[in-house]
């Protein structure tokens, strides 16, 4: 009887596999255990952390950490620019970050290149 196994919560790869007590993630190397994946999903916290570890909520304000380019404008987002009420959500290639940037307007960005203020 087939058994599906949950996917990674690294990098959300369905080809996840067990090695004795672990689920692995052939894609991105990352092993976790089945009871601690089954306790986080109880739990229902996303956990988004920021790039030195701190947990994010909605409303938070962020700090840009690494100047970042911005398709169609000259100028990026400036290293140490402060975007406020930000809102979490699951976002396409780990863009987990939905906020308004002054001078930039509406934009998604990626936890690890902020943090939180």
């Amino acid at each position: 009887m087939p058994e599906t196994l949950p996917p990674c919560p690294r990098c959300t790869s369905a080809y996840t596999y067990e090695m004795g007590a672990l689920l692995v993630c052939p894609e991105c190397g990352h092993e976790w255990s089945p009871a601690a994946d089954d306790t986080a999903a109880d739990s229902g916290d996303k956990g988004i952390k920021d790039s030195v570890g701190n947990v994010l909520a909605d409303g938070d304000t962020v700090t840009v950490v690494n100047t970042l380019k911005v398709k169609g404008s000259p100028t990026g987002i400036k290293a140490g620019t402060k975007v406020r009420n930000i809102r979490l959500v699951d976002g396409v290639d780990g863009h987990d970050i939905d906020c308004k940037v002054d001078g930039f307007g509406p934009m998604q960005l990626k936890s690890s290149v902020v943090k939180k203020a």
